[in-house]
């Protein structure tokens, strides 16, 4: 078993990088106004994630998986990632990310970002293209704070010793179980609820909080 001083989990969209995927996925239907209008409205907890974001991928029936590579040159990392994930490493911890997006795009980008472990959401495909539905057990909250406690388990790192970075609601749950929850790019009832709020959109701000 590998074990750590401490574990750091982010959320992806918004928060690892600058983007959200479902909505760059929505741009190749031709239909991001009405995915965005949902994604923010889950976002700030109005309605819940996963119902959310069955809906969300209803309307990216037809997307051709040719649209993955598109998308994932439009990818914007967050400022300050790549200095953040550096600084846990040298520091002895482990970098987790948790999402409610897509493996297709994560996949590529997370061990690129200095990523060691990452879960998140799949998309069917059938003929070359988008069903329409997600593959497998939806990524939500609840699951964002069960994996943030595996993974901790699996390192040997007490619960007082686990940060928690998000931006939405669904991000709630492991912000509460994690010792330290952090809002970054956040919504009110995130920032609200908080152990601490990251006042800009820079990543390294993070670095003087760790262990």
């Amino acid at each position: 078993m590998t074990s750590a001083r401490f574990l750091v989990v982010l959320d992806a969209d918004s928060t690892l990088i600058r983007n959200e995927v479902i909505e760059l996925l929505a741009d190749e239907a031709g239909r991001r106004a009405e995915v965005q209008a949902a994604t923010e409205a889950a976002m700030r907890g109005e309605i819940d994630f996963a119902s959310s974001l069955r809906s969300r991928v209803a309307a990216l029936e037809g997307v051709p998986v040719s649209a993955f590579e598109r998308v994932r040159a439009r990818i914007e990392p967050t400022p300050g990632v790549r200095e953040l994930t550096a600084a846990v490493h040298a520091r002895g911890g482990v970098v987790g990310v948790v999402s409610g997006g897509f493996h297709e795009i994560l996949d590529h980008i997370a061990p690129e970002l200095g990523v060691d472990r990452w879960r998140a959401n799949g998309l069917e495909v059938a003929d070359g293209r988008l069903t329409g539905h997600v593959d497998g057990d939806i990524v939500d909250g609840k699951a964002k704070a069960s994996w943030l406690r595996t993974w901790a388990d699996d390192l040997g790192v007490p619960a007082h010793a686990t940060i928690a970075i998000g931006d939405g609601a669904n991000d709630l749950p492991m912000m509460a179980v994690a010792g330290l929850g952090l809002a970054f790019n956040a919504k009110p009832a995130v920032r609200e609820a908080a152990s601490l709020v990251v006042a800009t959109q820079d990543l390294a701000e993070v670095i003087p909080l760790l262990p």
